[in-house]
């Protein structure tokens, strides 16, 4: 099993790499249930780092929707 990798596009390049090894037929049985493994913990780390995207995305825009609403009901404004 390889080292866990930092970040989302170094999860997906292992998981591109595990995807090959074992679609080229070469893996053994064992191998086979360590890649299969690894990836599963890859795919949870993948989910969980577009999860938290997502989040900050949201976060984003409550914070971009309260300025608009906090100028719309300054006086004067349109």
């Amino acid at each position: 099993m390889s080292e866990k990798p930092d970040t989302y596009e170094g999860a997906v390049e292992r998981l591109e790499q595990i995807i090959d090894r074992l679609d080229s037929g070469q893996a053994g049985l064992r191998e086979t249930l360590d890649l299969c493994r690894e990836g599963r913990d890859l795919v949870t780390f993948c989910g969980a780092e577009l999860d938290a995207v997502g989040e900050g995305l949201k976060e984003l825009r409550l914070d971009e929707l309260a300025n608009k609403l906090a100028s719309s009901a300054e006086p004067g404004a349109a």
